[in-house]
């Protein structure tokens, strides 16, 4: 019987819990054999945060660790070898392999899922190469660097059933307040949408840092992988291990800059507020003045318009009342708006994967594994989050109106938008 298949019929699947209390139950309880084998690839701050939380569950046992940077892997694995060892009273403990080579964890049989923690211009690769090797995936947000590479990876974890969970957290956490936010637009409390304001940071600009002398233990040339060729600079590939979020995050060879860093957060709630997760807008229209970097209008075909820029997290405006939520807090207009306006039981209730914990979203997909469903963020709506921060980028980019059409995911009578949808590849890197 396949492992997954065995998975979903074995005790194990009776330990999930988000409670963080529970979670550190003894693995006596379970078979090594019966838990979801996860390899991880990309080993940085966020990468250890995601795996060590993972790692929590009874249900999973982490195998592998992935990293272009030598002491990076090496750390991943002392973690988790660690971790194990205590956990189990076994000195010793060395049940963790490292890889420099993404292609080398996906290749291993008794790998269940993986996590990809890379930056934004190596998800689209191994999560293909993951959904055709039939492993379940975590991927952190934006999923993908170009619209393409969004679509390509929700055609391939479609094509081959894997069970797919974009890092999109809010939806899951942060006490709720996001979800209750999003169901009050969603059941009218509000009255009708007129416009969304989403608060971040710049669009993405090019890369233009000096060259600096490549670290021992650094493979540079597979970090760039399918980006143009560069010098190495520590402020993209950090030296070692490190404990900051590293600023690739603002070039556009490699992402989206903060449009598609904290924008895959607030634009998600946005769309899960509208309703619109298998859509976006149809019209992008940049702001007067060409050296602006907020006030992009992004308009939806029902006329409702989101806004670049304004208070930090999703803010709707509406005929009778305003919903604005970020991490720390929920705000209405009027302020009573919740205790006035309860959801009655005909209403429309978001899915409710979450609590206060830290784990709820990672609880989310691995009780998802077990059962073969979908996740609260799976491959559609991770892509048509991320696909409305590409869209941004490039309307700053060219700062001209642009007309999009969400089907097709095309832009309309405008080829040079269109080559900016894909992005080429250097070498033989491809998504075949």
């Amino acid at each position: 019987m396949h492992r997954r298949h065995f998975l979903k019929n074995s005790t194990a699947t009776t330990l999930l819990t988000t409670v963080a209390g529970a979670v550190t139950l003894s693995r006596a309880q379970a078979n090594p054999n019966d838990r979801i084998a996860i390899g991880v690839i990309g080993v940085g701050k966020q990468g250890v945060s995601d795996f060590t939380k993972a790692m929590r569950f009874p249900q999973t046992q982490m195998v592998a660790m992935c990293d272009v940077v030598a002491q990076r892997r090496d750390n991943g694995k002392k973690i988790a070898n660690d971790y194990y060892a205590k956990l189990n009273n076994q000195p010793g403990y060395d049940g963790v392999k490292t890889y420099e080579d993404f292609r080398e964890l996906i290749a291993r049989d008794d790998i269940d899922a993986v996590m990809v923690v890379t930056p934004d211009h190596w998800h689209a690769i191994p999560v293909v190469a993951a959904a055709k090797a039939k492993k379940d995936i975590y991927c952190e947000k934006p999923i993908s660097r170009t619209i393409a590479e969004g679509r390509a990876m929700v055609k391939a974890v479609q094509d081959n059933k894997v069970v797919f969970q974009t890092g999109s957290q809010q939806r899951s956490e942060y006490d709720g307040k996001f979800r209750i936010a999003a169901e009050l637009v969603r059941n009218g409390k509000i009255g009708q949408v007129i416009s969304v304001n989403i608060g971040i940071g710049d669009p993405n600009v090019p890369c233009d840092l000096p060259e600096e002398a490549i670290p021992e233990g650094t493979n540079w040339d597979l970090w760039l992988g399918p980006s143009p060729m560069r010098p190495y600079n520590q402020i993209l590939c950090p030296q070692g291990v490190h404990d900051h979020f590293p600023a690739w995050r603002k070039y556009r060879e490699y992402a989206g800059g903060s449009v598609a860093d904290f924008g895959a957060h607030h634009f998600d709630i946005a769309q899960w507020g509208l309703g619109t997760d298998d859509t976006g807008p149809v019209r992008l229209v940049p702001p007067q003045d060409e050296k602006a970097n907020r006030g992009m209008r992004l308009v939806y075909a029902n006329g409702i318009e989101m806004f670049h820029g304004g208070p930090g997290g999703t803010t709707w405006i509406g005929t009778s009342g305003i919903v604005s939520v970020d991490r720390g807090r929920l705000d209405t207009v009027p302020g009573d708006l919740i205790e006035k306006n309860p959801i009655d039981e005909k209403g429309t209730k978001l899915e409710n994967a979450g609590g206060k914990n830290g784990f709820s979203h990672m609880a989310n997909w691995i009780e998802n594994i077990e059962k073969r469903g979908q996740c609260i963020c799976h491959e559609e709506i991770g892509h048509r989050t991320a696909s409305i921060c590409h869209l941004t980028n490039i309307a700053y980019q060219l700062r001209r109106e642009l007309r999009w059409d969400p089907k097709a995911e095309q832009f309309i009578d405008d080829a040079e938008a269109n080559k900016l949808v894909s992005q080429e590849m250097r070498g033989d890197w491809s998504l075949a």
